[in-house]
């Protein structure tokens, strides 16, 4: 790429120019969404600066936390009827729970759910507790978990521990430089795992209400032969010789690790167990969390009780008031998120607002307050492992999260930066550091993944513990728009400030820049690892390569995609696109509802190269119908579907706020556009 295509600012006025000015009637009621919503965005602002709406999940989160009270003795009865009253509300009418509101019933989260609801009292024989066994049974009944929820049961003594794969706690012994060890896993897979090692040497059986038995019958009414539980987690090795050698491997090494008992009585066991104790202490917030999220959470607890510790310690008793600060209530009950996302939103809220032309000064005291949270002076850091000598500067995603910077945050919070403060006149120092920690964390295909260097060792994902295909953290299409998009944003607006890293800059830009011309699908879209889905992942890279459209390739690839967004647009004017097309390529950007959010995003992508007027119009149209007003002064866009992702195919998220600042930001940017 030649270095004509950094020439952007003269890409965005021969865009300007060539497009056709909106009614001012059209112009005007656009104006009027955007100061109700910016209100809306006001009323919702903490006094500090920030926000942070809920982040809405699965039941299992929850199940799992009345499970871990249940493991270590606390009394629930204090929030019983809550947690009841929530789990009610988001059980589906044919009595299973689903990964997301509406969807189909999923055999794990609906065995969790019933679980959790015994635990916390309800009868068998009750109507909910009725339709759910019947959906458990007709999905295959508990045989059927995944892995994970094997290991919940096991710890209980409703699945034998045979019937879980071995993790033997060696696994933290291995160098960092071994083809398999800690920190080849993703991040929030080796801050789960590490407890795990601990709790599958102890294969405790805690007591249920029934009391305490390593061959518990708490759940037989929910197997479809109780007689038989030691059921097998994976296909036959034969079956596996036959298709996946690298499977057919980890199998082999999962058969002997069971014959030699796991290695629990092996000479290095005292040894590895104190080295997994070492790491989730250090890893331990001096607030009491684990890396932000729950699953490590909630092993740290476990782990740690069955290595000593008593509810007293500092660390146990610490875990558990950061677990209860994920606590949600409402009219629906009581609930625990698995993440909590306040520097995210807080730095989407501002960019809305800045995107509006509205509220500068609360957007202005958004990005101050997430400026505050930059990890610039840490010793701490897991990415540090592999790139021990780049420049910290990262953002979490957390209140508290120090060990995991997030590549996508950071990045937008750049965006954010710029933005608010156009001449970094309190910023330079923030955004530079930030700069060089994205280049620094850059891979050798020119993408970037969310946490973590090189964490690309996709094989990793037939290990039998892994049946969620989550086990790495390798380059994303969604993630690399985001950072190519805060650095064309800085070459646009700021490139006289950074004439020591501009060369650095562009050299980076030009490498992922590649990396997404290879990445881009047949049909002209791209895949989103943490949003749902392609619609996601199209907006970050459209609003992204807009930046560079000099360039052929770059102008070709952009054209392809504005136009599979254009095909993809609902008769109501939005978009919408299921979570199943995770699962069904067939869905590629469709399968739902129109929902404001993804509107929000394939707008911007269609308004940061336009080329279908009519499509954008249709699609402000629609953003303008469905904005509703809770009082008179505010108003905002409701949504039930969930549109972030976890882990693809198995865990999504709702943000609270996905479906007020995106919408917003569609819309400002559709002013600053047309608004001449």
């Amino acid at each position: 790429m030649s270095t004509e295509t950094y020439c952007v600012s003269v890409k965005h006025s021969e865009a300007l120019l060539s497009t056709t000015l909106a009614t001012p009637t059209l112009l005007e009621e656009v104006q009027s969404a955007l100061k109700l919503a910016a209100n809306h965005s006001i009323h919702l602002q903490h006094e500090d600066g920030h926000w942070c709406g809920e982040l809405k999940s699965n039941a299992t989160m929850t199940a799992e936390y009345v499970m871990l009270r249940q493991s270590i003795g606390l009394d629930m009865a204090e929030d019983r009827d809550e947690y009841i009253s929530w789990f009610l509300s988001d059980q589906n009418p044919d009595g299973s729970w689903a990964l997301t509101p509406g969807g189909p019933g999923e055999i794990s989260t609906s065995v969790e759910a019933y679980l959790a609801l015994k635990i916390l009292g309800l009868e068998p024989d009750s109507a909910v507790m009725c339709k759910a066994r019947n959906f458990i049974i007709s999905a295959g009944g508990v045989a059927r978990v995944r892995i994970f929820t094997r290991i919940y049961l096991a710890t209980f003594g409703l699945l034998p521990w045979d019937a879980v794969p071995e993790l033997p706690a060696e696994l933290i012994m291995m160098p960092d430089a071994a083809v398999i060890s800690i920190y080849r896993f993703a991040s929030w897979a080796r801050s789960t795992v590490i407890p795990l090692l601990l709790i599958s040497h102890h294969r405790p059986v805690f007591a249920l209400p029934n009391g305490k038995s390593a061959t518990n019958d708490f759940l037989d009414e929910i197997w479809v032969n109780a007689a038989e539980k030691n059921v097998p987690y994976s296909p036959s090795l034969w079956s596996l010789l036959k298709t996946d050698f690298v499977s057919a491997g980890f199998l082999v090494m999962d058969n002997i690790l069971h014959m030699l008992g796991g290695l629990r009585s092996s000479p290095t066991r005292i040894h590895a167990r104190r080295k997994c104790v070492e790491w989730i202490l250090e890893h331990q917030e001096p607030e009491g969390d684990w890396a932000g999220i729950f699953p490590p959470m909630y092993g740290g607890v476990i782990s740690l009780c069955l290595e000593g510790y008593t509810l007293d310690d500092e660390p146990v008793r610490k875990g558990l008031e950061a677990l209860e600060r994920f606590a949600w209530r409402d009219q629906n009950g009581k609930r625990i998120q698995a993440c909590v996302s306040p520097i995210w939103d807080t730095i989407l809220s501002s960019i809305a607002l800045s995107d509006a032309g509205l509220a500068a000064r609360q957007a202005f005291h958004g990005v101050e307050w997430v400026k505050d949270r930059q990890l610039v002076n840490e010793a701490a850091g897991d990415w540090r492992v592999y790139k021990p000598n780049i420049t910290a500067g990262g953002f979490s995603f957390e209140y508290i999260n120090r060990w995991y910077p997030d590549l996508d945050d950071t990045a937008a919070a750049i965006l954010a930066i710029v933005k608010v403060d156009p001449q970094l006149t309190r910023s330079l120092s923030a955004v530079t550091k930030a700069v060089e920690w994205i280049i620094g964390m850059q891979n050798g295909d020119g993408g970037w993944g969310a946490f973590d260097h090189h964490n690309d060792r996709l094989f990793l994902n037939k290990i039998p513990f892994s049946d969620m295909d989550s086990l790495c953290d390798p380059s994303t299409a969604d993630v690399t728009g985001r950072a190519v998009e805060a650095f064309g944003l800085l070459l646009e607006r700021n490139s006289h400030q950074f004439v020591g890293l501009s060369k650095d800059i562009k050299l980076s830009c030009d490498r992922a820049i590649a990396y997404l011309l290879r990445t881009q699908e047949a049909s002209g879209s791209w895949f989103g690892r943490w949003g749902v889905n392609y619609i996601y992942g199209t907006s970050n890279v459209v609003c992204a390569l807009a930046f560079f459209s000099q360039d052929r390739k770059v102008q070709n690839a952009l054209d392809a995609a504005v136009a599979w967004l254009s095909a993809k647009q609902n008769p109501d004017g939005g978009w919408g696109e299921s979570v199943l097309s995770y699962r069904s390529v067939q869905l590629e950007g469709r399968g739902g509802p129109s929902v404001p959010s993804q509107t929000g995003w394939a707008l911007m992508a269609l308004l940061a190269h336009p080329s279908s007027e009519k499509s954008i119009d249709k699609g402000v149209r629609y953003l303008l119908q469905t904005q509703t007003s809770e009082r008179a002064d505010t108003a905002s866009w409701p949504e039930t579907e969930y549109t972030g992702t976890g882990f693809p195919g198995h865990f999504y998220i709702g943000y609270a706020l996905y479906s007020h600042y995106f919408p917003m930001m569609a819309l400002g940017r559709y002013v600053q556009t047309y608004g001449c």
